[in-house]
């Protein structure tokens, strides 16, 4: 079964999110713990988190990934920064206890001008603070399209942070198809080749979601602007390469494209 959905608001609670997924066709979708650009979160209702539950069991919605705010930076080079971003994942992945099983994405961040290798350390530090034996949720670092001194645009960099993280079995990644184009992976004329890249360098077996977006800008640009599927530089012919790669079958697939919801049903319907 191809798992696929989009990006839904929150607002109006997880049974809400649940029902919009089933209305235009989903199985899956992604959603932000709080404002993307941030810190209030809305309080979790029991009662919505239980009959979620049971309607994504009678609809046969698979796992779902939760989103951190944009402004979490784990590896600023300001502490007031990367204490909010301490603050903002440990009540993100306390919420997410109500939803066991699922995941969690963020992006890694940018070191703004200490290096690489510090941006790298910082992050892992706060994720040995965070991550337990006993989390139920699984934490996802998320492939960038590496502008400017942004962590994550090559796989390198992400295998580095999971290699100093003492939980790592709490750790995966998650592949963003704009992103990687746009960092140089090509993902249009070597799918397999950049998937045996992936793998020969932090395993297939991380890979848990991919976010599935065409790209306004060309290969390797080093930009980040999502496009509709099948009107930026990927194409709709690669995308659905994606879906449909054997080695990615059972993963969630969430659209971050740039729609409203009769668009993203489109988007599902063209890539199924």
């Amino acid at each position: 079964m191809i798992h696929i959905g989009c990006h839904l608001s929150s607002s109006r609670g997880f049974l809400h999110m649940g029902k919009e997924a089933v209305s235009i066709g989903a199985n899956t979708f992604q959603f932000f713990t709080r404002n993307p650009r941030g810190s209030k979160a809305k309080e979790i209702d029991p009662k919505d988190v239980e009959a979620y539950l049971a309607f994504a069991k009678e609809h046969e919605i698979g796992t779902i990934v939760a989103h951190a705010p944009y402004t979490l930076n784990a590896c600023s080079a300001d502490e007031k920064v990367r204490e909010f971003a301490r603050l903002t994942m440990e009540d993100d992945l306390r919420r997410m206890e109500y939803l066991p099983g699922n995941l969690y994405n963020f992006h890694p961040g940018s070191h703004v001008g200490q290096g690489t290798q510090r941006g790298i350390e910082l992050i892992s530090d706060l994720l040995n603070e965070l991550l337990s034996p006993d989390l139920h949720t699984t934490v996802l670092l998320e492939t960038m399209a590496g502008k400017g001194s942004e962590i994550g645009g090559r796989f390198e960099e992400l295998a580095a942070v999971m290699e100093r993280v003492e939980c790592s079995e709490k750790l995966g990644v998650c592949l963003d198809t704009c992103h990687v184009y746009d960092g140089g992976y090509d993902i249009v004329q070597d799918l397999d080749g950049v998937l045996e890249e992936f793998d020969r360098v932090i395993g297939l077996d991380r890979l848990k979601a991919v976010h599935v977006n065409d790209s306004k800008n060309p290969f390797a640009s080093h930009k980040d602007r999502h496009e509709k599927i099948g009107e930026g530089s990927l194409g709709l012919e690669a995308l659905y390469r994606v879906v449909h790669h054997p080695a990615l079958c059972g993963l969630p697939f969430c659209l971050e494209t740039p729609n409203e919801l009769d668009g993203y049903a489109a988007e599902i319907r063209m890539l199924r």
